[in-house]
């Protein structure tokens, strides 16, 4: 019998939504082990990188000892806030600390909209101002043109939390246009686990969320290790 694949999510510590959805979309995956980092209970900023960074080292110290398959970087702002080169240092430094595969919910997004052949997207946040515009820049700066943005403007993590499924499917549908080439909804918190399916039938174009760009990632990642994973794009 294969043994069981040691996974670790990192994510902030308000995230209830990204265990859960990776273990039905990659079922091989559960049980995983959490490492909840401490953040502002505001929506991050650029100026919170430095001190949530090396919040995520000692949220990771706990397990750092046991040997790991697959360490998942779950905050998707704390990615894409820095850019590309500063989101590629972070998954280093967790790789140094934990001698394991490292994906990043960033890095995922981008190589999910180019695995499905796109340049262009619209995209759904939780995010303020300053996040999106981050968001725009990362995406923009790995060759994707962000067409639309549509965001629910949280200002706190409670706001956040109290997210929908149904509300983001309703402002899913206002932000595509019929220009629109493909879809993203970005934040590992947001709950999508019913909704992308659901909105890939109806759009008629590739829609990703951040957990499932990750889940894929992932499964890909330890897949090309030797660790054949499903992921189950349908769930």
């Amino acid at each position: 019998m294969p043994r069981h694949i040691k996974v670790l999510i990192v994510v902030p510590e308000n995230n209830t939504t990204m265990e859960p959805e990776i273990s039905a979309l990659c079922p091989a995956l559960a049980p995983v082990q959490v490492a909840r980092v401490k953040r502002p209970a505001r929506t991050l900023l650029l100026e919170d990188l430095p001190a949530y960074a090396e919040a995520t080292l000692d949220a990771i110290e706990p397990f750092a000892a046991e040997p790991l398959d697959l360490v998942i970087y779950g905050c998707t702002a704390a990615g894409f806030l820095g850019g590309p080169s500063s989101n590629a240092r972070m998954v280093e430094r967790l790789r140094e600390r934990t001698r394991a595969t490292v994906v990043s919910t960033a890095g995922a997004m981008t190589d999910a909209l180019r695995s499905a052949g796109v340049s262009a997207t619209a995209v759904v946040t939780p995010y303020l101002q300053p996040v999106n515009d981050g968001l725009r820049d990362y995406l923009e700066s790995s060759g994707i043109q962000v067409e639309t943005l549509n965001s629910f403007f949280c200002k706190t993590t409670a706001e956040l939390g109290a997210i929908t499924e149904d509300q983001v499917l309703e402002l899913a549908r206002r932000t595509v246009t019929p220009r629109s080439k493909s879809l993203f909804v970005a934040c590992s918190q947001l709950p999508t686990l019913n909704v992308v399916a659901q909105l890939r039938a109806e759009l008629g174009i590739p829609v990703w969320s951040s957990i499932q760009a990750t889940a894929w990632a992932g499964a890909e990642a330890l897949t090309n290790r030797g660790f054949p994973v499903r992921f189950n794009q349908a769930a």
